[in-house]
């Protein structure tokens, strides 16, 4: 089997043109974003090995398991992180939040990312901003050694704590900013996430527990003037709005994604404590 035939036939089972693509490098153990290279190489035959290896990949995608996990990296504003099962997928939508927080001028500044998984969020704002003093916390002893993994990788000094959201977090912030699980029990979506963390994905009946949750505790760990921002569902913008704005933030407002929809909302501090 040639390159070219291994490519159609993925494309035969149901995988886009990029899926192949990508799981085929992956098999040769190329970088997985060299697709020049197969154009040059299409007719190259690929060893007992490798095919054995790309048959066994394809099959695993054809599960729903995430591109991510199978090639062990997914890129993150600028950052390519070490992906794998401790932890969710760094989503391009997530780079909304990260723009937004970087929007905000802060020149210092203590930020805190909650629900960190892989790290993605936290690693992408210390990046951009070396100056900010930069914590993350998570409830998965797992997924913080991911994420310690990603931050060696950049020499990034970010502090990562073990805490249930808020509740070992120790002191104040101006920024704090979270990706929590947003979907709801028993959404049908979730029939497409079989690999990744439930309890990364999963929040209570309406799908909304985590960000109330955080709404509600995060004034305690907030200096006057800072800001609260949470990704959330496609459809959450106005719950979440609505919340920001009954626990007494200001300013509350959203952001778009890529595709234009609402996914991030916040809202600033304002009281003195």
């Amino acid at each position: 089997m040639n390159i070219a035939q291994a490519l159609a036939q993925a494309h035969g089972l149901g995988l886009d043109r990029l899926e192949a693509q990508t799981l085929v490098l992956h098999a040769l153990g190329r970088d997985v974003h060299d697709r020049a290279w197969l154009l040059l190489h299409d007719v190259d035959e690929l060893s007992a090995d490798v095919v054995d290896k790309f048959h066994a990949v394809v099959q695993r995608r054809l599960q729903h398991e995430p591109l991510a996990y199978l090639t062990g990296f997914q890129d993150f504003h600028g950052l390519t992180l070490q992906t794998d099962e401790r932890a969710l997928v760094p989503r391009p939508d997530t780079e909304t939040l990260v723009d937004w927080a970087l929007s905000l001028g802060l020149a210092q500044a203590q930020v805190l990312d909650l629900g960190t998984g892989s790290g993605a969020i936290a690693l992408a704002l210390k990046y951009a901003r070396p100056a900010w003093q930069v914590s993350a916390v998570d409830a998965s002893d797992e997924a913080l050694q991911l994420a310690h993994l990603n931050a060696q990788r950049y020499q990034l000094d970010v502090a990562f704590v073990y805490s249930d959201w808020l509740a070992s977090v120790i002191g104040e912030f101006d920024l704090i900013v979270a990706n929590p699980p947003y979907i709801a029990e028993g959404d049908p979506h979730l029939q497409a996430l079989p690999s990744e963390p439930r309890m990364a994905l999963v929040s209570g009946l309406d799908g909304l527990d985590a960000i109330r949750h955080i709404i509600q505790e995060a004034p305690k760990h907030l200096h006057s003037g800072a800001w609260l921002l949470l990704e959330h569902g496609f459809d959450q913008a106005p719950q979440v709005c609505a919340l920001l704005e009954k626990h007494g933030f200001l300013q509350v407002q959203s952001r778009v994604d890529l595709a234009g929809i609402s996914r991030c909302s916040g809202g600033c501090w304002p009281e003195v404590k």
